[in-house]
């Protein structure tokens, strides 16, 4: 059996062991409904993050019939939706879920970044802010994260820095509020501080376009040609045709 085919066969024999009392039937315990419910949303994630979005539909939709309110199919729904392009259709079931599920911070956060794909910047603030607000969330780092970025498509430079910030403080590792920060801290001219933003994040992650440009210009600040000139190498290898390989260029 292959890791991917697992979890959608584990969860099918749990649904069989209380297949008796999917069928509705007056004599149903209110118990074994919502475990069904959960089966049935934790198989139609299993599905989703194979990537198979048409197969979860079907215990999604098997959920919701048990239970038409039930917040985490609502949301798991939303999240195939989003998967498939249908905007209208995931905005729908995440609205739903958190109409069920008001305080439920991990739905608020993967609204908020539906919302933040779509581009609507201010809505997607509102909901992030929402998560913010959980003090025990696990992903609370990321949430502070996705505040700073959003933050910067809003030009909102100065609250963008202290969401930046808040979010390196709980959680050190995050490779995108690494190099905004780089990126902020150089436009500033702080080039100390963006040096070591900057090789913070090349420790966490693969270069990109971006971070490329950002390297070599700052190599050319500390009077590193040599590796200004390797970073440049790279970026024409790597994204030739990038809107960074072509600044680059322009600066030379």
């Amino acid at each position: 059996m292959t890791p991917r085919a697992a979890l959608p066969i584990l969860l099918v024999a749990l649904l069989a062991g209380c297949a008796s009392t999917v069928e509705p039937d007056a004599a149903v315990s209110s118990k074994a409904r919502v475990e069904a419910v959960q089966a049935y949303v934790q198989l139609g994630l299993g599905y989703l993050k194979q990537g198979l979005t048409e197969r979860a539909k079907w215990p999604l939709k098997k959920a919701l019939e048990l239970n038409a309110d039930d917040a985490d199919a609502h949301a798991a729904l939303a999240l195939v939706f989003q998967a498939e392009g249908e905007a209208a259709l995931a905005e729908q079931h995440f609205r739903k879920a958190l109409a069920q599920a008001p305080d439920n911070t991990r739905i608020s956060n993967n609204f908020g970044s539906f919302l933040y794909a779509q581009g609507r910047y201010t809505d997607a603030e509102q909901m992030f802010r929402r998560a913010a607000t959980d003090t025990l969330y696990p992903e609370r780092s990321r949430v502070f994260e996705s505040l700073g970025l959003t933050a910067l498509k809003l030009d909102q430079r100065e609250q963008a820095r202290e969401y930046l910030e808040k979010a390196l403080r709980l959680n050190r590792h995050q490779p995108h509020a690494l190099l905004e920060m780089a990126e902020l801290s150089y436009e500033d001219r702080h080039y100390v501080p963006a040096r070591d933003f900057y090789d913070r994040f090349s420790q966490l992650s693969d270069p990109t376009a971006r971070s490329l440009l950002l390297g070599s210009r700052l190599a050319t600040v500390f009077e590193e040609s040599n590796k200004a000139a390797e970073l440049g190498l790279q970026l024409q290898r790597l994204y030739p045709g990038t809107p960074e390989y072509q600044q680059y260029l322009s600066e030379q």
